[in-house]
């Protein structure tokens, strides 16, 4: 047979193309269990990328998901997705090569899932539009629309005396027990949003049912996304359901939608990664908490924010925990210093029926000269200082030592302290709107510049 004729070149072309057309696959190299401490489980034989699933096969037949999350010479370091009982010594352990992906959609609107993204409402599968990755993609910092328009949450305190913008990352501190999941219920149905995404990381699992039923109800579901992982739940489920939630909010910030992203709590967050870190052997280095937990935080936290011109925002609350209500947590402090503001959450207000407990002296919004007028600015600073100078002598009006006329400004903190009082107090079913949050502070103001007429602020 002539190697040169028509024949014979068009077969070799077709070969030719098949050839480059075929893709051969590595062989998957199975690996096998050979210690388990703790969370932590390790394997030998086999490698695979951090942030990659495996697949965990027991004699028995079993199967069990597991996720790489360290490695050290020949050891592969994993994690389990849920139940490691029934785990065996040598049991295999097979690479699957997929990394953590996740898929998002308009079909999540209304429906509540795990941090794996399962539902969790027995209302059937979910329609999903699109793959994207869990960890989200970097956003250069100067393609970032700013923040110039406040957002309205319903709230009157922080409307007037710590006005929120769109975009804006804001953190609510709160030690237990003092309203902060309450005040994230008001917001989440107050707020002027286009879609609200939930995410309820490591707290206790009863919290779920009524979030969903009391808090949004069957109205506020109809935009909302809740991303449940319980305190019961995996430390890697609960990482990957903080992620999940940020890698929702996102997808719809890229449609151009008013994200509103509540996360409660930040603090859980970061104890799961310190549980992860030091199952792995990483070294504790502040209270406990090794460093990988403070390389974490801004790496979720900075996923929020304003998109770029042609897309929506993500304004998001992170309630941060802090314990024994001391502000100086290393989790606590940290965030402070990645996020846009804090809203501290006072246990003294709360036991004296003052709700929102809100430390107007100890938060701050960093962006609120951005998004409000300068006279709201002036009327705001009015306020604060004439509220902090009762504070500083309370003691001293409540045992009745201090003598009235010694000070012009305390004689004006005494008579308008209930007047201040009753601005910053709002029942937990009512919604108050930025108009009618600017009214009351400027009548406010109004009234304590016809007492004092000059406050330096």
């Amino acid at each position: 047979m002539n190697n040169s004729s028509p024949r014979s070149q068009i077969l070799l072309n077709r070969f030719q193309q098949r050839q480059q057309q075929a893709v051969v696959s590595e062989p998957v190299v199975e690996g096998r269990l050979v210690r388990m401490v703790g969370l932590t489980l390790e394997a030998v034989g086999c490698q695979s990328e951090i942030g990659a699933s495996c697949d965990i096969v027991t004699p028995n037949g079993h199967h069990i998901e597991a996720e790489v999350v360290g490695f050290s010479d020949e050891k592969t370091y994993l994690m389990t997705m849920g139940e490691s009982r029934g785990l065996v010594p040598n049991a295999r352990v097979i690479p699957s090569g997929h990394t953590s992906h996740v898929k998002v959609g308009n079909g999540l609107l209304g429906r509540v899932i795990d941090g794996r993204g399962q539902p969790l409402d027995d209302k059937g599968p979910i329609q999903y539009d699109a793959e994207v990755s869990l960890v989200g993609k970097d956003i250069n910092p100067l393609s970032r629309e700013p923040i110039k328009q406040q957002l309205d949450v319903g709230v009157a305190a922080i409307n007037a005396m710590l006005s929120v913008g769109r975009g804006q990352r804001m953190g609510l501190f709160a030690g237990t027990g003092v309203g902060k999941s309450v005040l994230l219920g008001m917001m989440t149905k107050y707020t002027n949003a286009d879609i609200t995404v939930v995410g309820l990381i490591g707290e206790r699992g009863r919290e779920v049912k009524e979030f969903v039923q009391d808090i949004l109800g069957p109205d506020g579901m109809k935009r909302a996304v809740v991303v449940a992982a319980p305190s019961d739940a995996p430390p890697l489920i609960r990482l990957h359901g903080a992620m999940l939630a940020t890698s929702i909010a996102e997808h719809f910030r890229d449609q151009g939608k008013q994200v509103l992203l509540l996360m409660d709590s930040l603090s859980r967050f970061a104890q799961a990664q310190r549980e992860i870190g030091l199952s792995i052997s990483e070294p504790p280095a502040t209270k406990g908490y090794p460093p990988s937990v403070f390389a974490k935080l801004p790496q979720l936290v900075e996923r929020a924010g304003n998109g770029d011109a042609n897309q929506g925002s993500i304004t998001a609350f992170y309630t941060v925990l802090t314990e024994g209500d001391d502000t100086n947590d290393p989790i606590a402090d940290a965030a402070r210093g990645i996020l846009d503001g804090h809203i501290v959450l006072s246990r003294k207000l709360a036991e004296q029926g003052h709700f929102p407990a809100i430390d107007i002296e100890a938060s701050v919004s960093r962006v609120m000269p951005s998004v409000v007028s300068q006279e709201h600015m002036q009327s705001m600073q009015a306020i604060k200082q004439l509220y902090s100078i009762y504070q500083q002598n309370r003691d001293l009006i409540n045992v009745g030592a201090y003598q009235p006329g010694s000070d012009a400004l305390i004689d004006l903190s005494i008579r308008l302290h209930n007047e201040i009082n009753k601005f910053l107090k709002q029942g937990m079913n009512d919604s108050v709107n930025m108009a009618e949050s600017s009214r009351q502070l400027q009548l406010l103001a109004n009234e304590l510049n016809m007492n004092q007429p000059v406050i330096s602020s």
